[in-house]
């Protein structure tokens, strides 16, 4: 909900253009490039372009899913290149003999270490290799190896080699005396037994990479002229691989597939999008100038469809089918919120045509966003309630799966190839709509706008203001209920903001806390008007409206519910002591300043129908026949005299408004003033009878 009452030409045109063209320039600079002739496309879809011949030879290589069983198999029978150090062992004994000198504690014999030392050449001789490649070995995975003697690749069992750990255990158990024990732990042998059989990974690299390339040799060749796919076919994984393979040799030759211009293109780029962003802004000058004439307004439109846009192309980039993951439903959501929900479709479409170009299937991405924004708009009306997110996001998740399986249905004729990973991108899609919620509050926030939601939480009686009305003012807070019953029913009945008016009758009188006992509804038989002359109570009633405003400021009420208070009497008179002040002053020129209100007059047809509540609302309190001609005279008697007087003068209300308004307001005050069956009083003689029997 935007105000367009306090400035009415707020912003220069030139801040417009301004903006358009820095619409056209950024989008154009996000748009994905293609530097070569990329097409769009997807396995197990339908080819969306006309028919592709190859324009050079192109080699016929597996599937992704062929390719990847091949090596699959390979990986399996694959035997890595492995290098043995035959110089570990002796490294180790020489480490392990000079511990056993210095160690005084070891007491063994020359011959009983040189047992423990040939125990220790006997494992390395075995092969001590890591624990990684000793799992490998005893669950069955790795039976033998490759080694490289003089540039000849040997086959080598591995059924002997030991872990650091077997190893260890192996010498400690063979040499089993306690001594050896005692001596093993004074040298740390443990610490000492290091692989001395390590896998080459250079070596097993380039043999891998070598059985790769012969197993995945070209299986044959499309020739130059022959025919690749056509409109219409479904991309196989076979022709995918095809369609890849094409695209890498022509971005080899330098993109010679398609040689253009670069500055052709970027001014396509450009035109579209003028054309685009230009007719949404024809369609604001022409359709809705109050919105155009706002520079806040059309910074906000401006700002949600490209922002969105060029989200979307970021997506788009990072995802495959990323365009899926952006709920552009959030564009009309949001627009409509403040707007209206023409605006809200013609802006949320531009953002979709916007991001079609970047769309793997175009014609397939329009419907079935233009299908969601649709059911969108249909399903929220005005979104007061957190929970109408909810309904819409499921609503927008079927329109989006039903359009996809319409779309793929009419071009494939078949639902073999639906894509179960789509709905889940709808999912996804769906479940971000409520992320509208938290950017209408931000927007509300940076732009100055007021929301439904928060025209909802302003309707709370428990509000301060309105708590404090109902107080201190008890009578004015029944008017003002009785006016927002009113106001609320002939807004509904003309098509105007509902809630808007609510909200606004409601805070309408708040001036009048200041001095309550001053208007006769809150008055208990004592009249203060009774000592001050015309033109002092004048000036305490025309008061209240400065006051309500004043009051407004500092509780931080918004634009919207400022303007009520403002225009709800406009420029008219305070008619009572006016009259009583040209009664006493029979034959004099009255000055009516003093007993005008400030003003403005009522701007939209929402302050219009708050006016004319306000007014019939408390004229008919004072009437003594509520006959429904009597009723509807006096209806009539006071919106005629507002008419007449020019206060409506500067709304679009109509005359047609007019008399609908008047025929609820009618109807309205004959049910609220209509009579009761009186209760016929118990007679005594029936009553004395009864008692007897």
């Amino acid at each position: 909900m935007i105000n367009f009452t306090n400035n009415r030409s707020e912003g220069s045109s030139w801040i417009k253009w301004l903006m358009l063209a820095a619409a056209v320039i950024l989008v154009a600079y996000c748009l994905p490039r293609d530097n070569k002739n990329q097409y769009n496309y997807e396995e197990n879809r339908p080819w969306a372009y006309s028919l592709l011949t190859a324009p050079f030879d192109i080699p016929v290589r597996l599937d992704s899913v062929s390719a990847q069983m091949v090596k699959d198999s390979i990986d399996r029978t694959f035997e890595p290149v492995y290098q043995r150090d035959y110089a570990a062992d002796k490294t180790i004994v020489a480490e392990v003999s000079n511990r056993l000198e210095s160690n005084p504690s070891v007491n063994l014999t020359p011959g009983e270490r040189n047992q423990m030392i040939s125990l220790i050449r006997k494992v390395y001789e075995q092969g001590i290799v890591n624990a990684e490649t000793y799992n490998k070995i005893q669950s069955g995975r790795l039976p033998s190896v490759k080694m490289i003697h003089d540039n000849t690749t040997v086959s080598i069992p591995t059924k002997g080699y030991l872990s650091a750990r077997e190893a260890y255990s192996q010498i400690d158990s063979l040499l089993g005396d306690q001594r050896f024990h005692a001596a093993i732990m004074a040298v740390k042998l443990p610490e000492l037994l290091n692989p001395n059989v390590e896998i080459d990974s250079v070596n097993t690299s380039r043999l891998l990479a070598d059985a790769y390339q012969k197993a995945l040799a070209p299986v044959g060749v499309i020739q130059q002229g022959e025919r690749i796919i056509d409109r219409g076919d479904i991309v196989t994984a076979q022709l995918y691989t095809i369609l890849r393979t094409y695209e890498e040799l022509g971005a080899e030759r330098g993109g010679s597939t398609v040689k253009t211009d670069f500055y052709v293109p970027l001014l396509g780029k450009i035109l579209f999008l003028l054309l685009l962003y230009g007719a949404l802004y024809g369609y604001l000058m022409f359709f809705r100038s109050d919105y155009f004439k706002h520079t806040r307004t059309m910074g906000f439109i401006m700002l949600i469809t490209v922002g969105f846009t060029v989200f979307a192309y970021g997506m788009a980039a990072a995802f495959s089918s990323g365009l899926y993951l952006v709920p552009f439903t959030i564009v009309a959501v949001v627009v409509l919120v403040f707007l209206d929900s023409r605006t809200a479709f013609f802006c949320y479409m531009i953002s979709v045509l916007a991001c079609a170009v970047s769309a793997t299937f175009p014609f397939e991405f329009i419907f079935v966003q233009w299908l969601a924004g649709l059911v969108t708009i249909i399903s929220i009306k005005e979104m007061t309630k957190r929970s109408e997110l909810i309904r819409t996001a499921a609503w927008v998740f079927v329109s989006y799966s039903l359009g996809f399986v319409a779309v793929e249905l009419l071009q494939s004729g078949s639902l073999s190839h639906l894509s179960p990973r789509m709905f889940g991108y709808f999912g996804v899609n769906a479940v971000f709509i409520s992320f509208a919620y938290i950017m209408v509050f931000l927007l509300e926030k940076v732009f100055g706008f007021t929301s439904r939601v928060t025209l909802v939480e302003l309707s709370d009686i428990n509000h301060p203001l309105l708590k404090a009305l109902s107080e201190e003012c008890p009578g004015t807070f029944q008017h003002s209920m009785a006016v927002s019953n009113l106001a609320t029913a002939a807004a509904n009945r003309i098509g105007a903001k509902v809630q808007l008016v609510r909200a606004g009758a409601l805070y309408h009188d708040i001036g009048k806390i200041s001095n309550p006992a001053f208007f006769t509804e809150n008055q208990h038989g004592v009249n203060p008007h009774d000592a001050l002359s015309p033109a002092q109570s004048a000036g305490i009633i025309i008061g209240h409206v400065t006051d309500g405003l004043r009051k407004a400021e500092k509780h931080k009420l918004p634009a919207v519910i400022r303007n009520f208070i403002a225009t709800h009497h406009g420029r008219g008179r305070v008619r009572y002591f006016f009259t009583r002040y040209c009664n006493a002053h029979p034959g004099e020129e009255v000055d009516p300043a003093p007993f005008t209100y400030p003003g403005p007059n009522p701007n939209s047809r929402e302050t219009s129908i708050l006016m004319m509540a306000d007014a019939v609302e408390a004229a008919s309190r004072s009437m003594s026949d509520h006959s429904p001609e009597s009723v509807r005279n006096l209806v009539n008697k006071i919106i005629d005299t507002q008419i007449n007087e020019g206060l409506h003068n500067d709304s679009p209300i109509s005359f047609r408004d007019v008399n609908a308004i008047k025929d609820e307001f009618a109807s309205r005050l004959v049910t609220m003033f209509h009579g009761r069956i009186p209760y016929p009083e118990l007679q005594k003689n029936a009553a004395k009878a009864k008692e007897t029997v």
